[in-house]
């Protein structure tokens, strides 16, 4: 690190969990970020003032006047461009120093697992199931860790999949694909906005631990938040031996 980015992390350069050492890792680790929305934003803009070297943005829509309310990486002067161009705008403006990926596209397959395969960490800031699984099947696919989040109403939770561990589940064994779980939008339900700021803070802050090797993350359990009570419970999760996506997966060893 040159002496500016040491004056630009120095509080996290203080706490002894991260020091120099962590911040280093943090600086070499590269998030890859689906979901440039309600959840998103919070984590990119996280991520990107603590210094997560290098973020991908991907996401396939464009700034509208209804995603103000609670996307804080969008502006109304960015209204009509396309979200990872403007979020790629928002974090640069943060923190010039880090490398910003935009990519508008909605990723699947062959394509998704390319993405993964470059992450350090994935961090699922989408809203309906189907892409949340697909990630998932990429995740594990390629050994990454994935940082999971969900806000509807006033509930919001949180869970982390890092299936590198034998004992870890993945999306899949909490939310099975076939468990007949339906979609339910903010366009229809409504979204209380700071519970997408807070839910998706939290998920810089577990991808942030997973990067730098501090703390506990949240694997294996699944954190709920009732907004209007401000409660929060834990649910633990098991891994299920006999999951279609992660029961034959390759464990590793790093």
């Amino acid at each position: 690190m040159n002496d500016h980015q040491l004056l630009r992390y120095s509080r996290h350069i203080l706490l002894d969990d991260i020091n120099i050492d962590g911040q280093q890792r943090l600086l070499g680790a590269h998030a890859l970020i689906i979901g440039a929305g309600g959840l998103g934003s919070p984590a990119a803009l996280y991520l990107a003032s603590g210094g997560i070297g290098h973020i991908t943005l991907v996401d396939d829509d464009e700034v509208d006047l209804t995603n103000l309310q609670r996307q804080v990486m969008h502006t109304t002067g960015r209204i009509g461009q396309p979200k990872v161009d403007s979020g790629r705008a928002a974090l640069l403006a943060i923190n010039p120093d880090i490398e910003v990926s935009a990519i508008r596209e909605r990723a699947s397959g062959a394509r998704l697992r390319e993405l993964v395969r470059g992450a350090t960490v994935v961090l699922d800031c989408t809203d309906n199931f189907a892409t949340r699984h697909a990630v998932n099947r990429a995740c594990v696919a390629e050994g990454k860790p994935l940082v999971s989040g969900a806000a509807i109403r006033f509930d919001g939770q949180l869970a982390v999949f890092d299936t590198r561990q034998a004992d870890a589940p993945c999306y899949a064994c909490l939310f099975p694909e076939d468990s007949g779980f339906e979609d339910v939008a903010c366009s229809t339900m409504g979204v209380f906005a700071p519970l997408v700021g807070v839910i998706g803070a939290m998920q810089a802050a577990e991808a942030m631990k997973l990067v730098a090797g501090i703390g506990e993350p949240l694997a294996g359990r699944l954190l709920l938040l009732d907004g209007r009570a401000m409660d929060w419970s834990t649910v633990r999760v098991a891994r299920n031996p006999s999951c279609p996506v992660c029961a034959n997966r390759a464990i590793s060893h790093e």
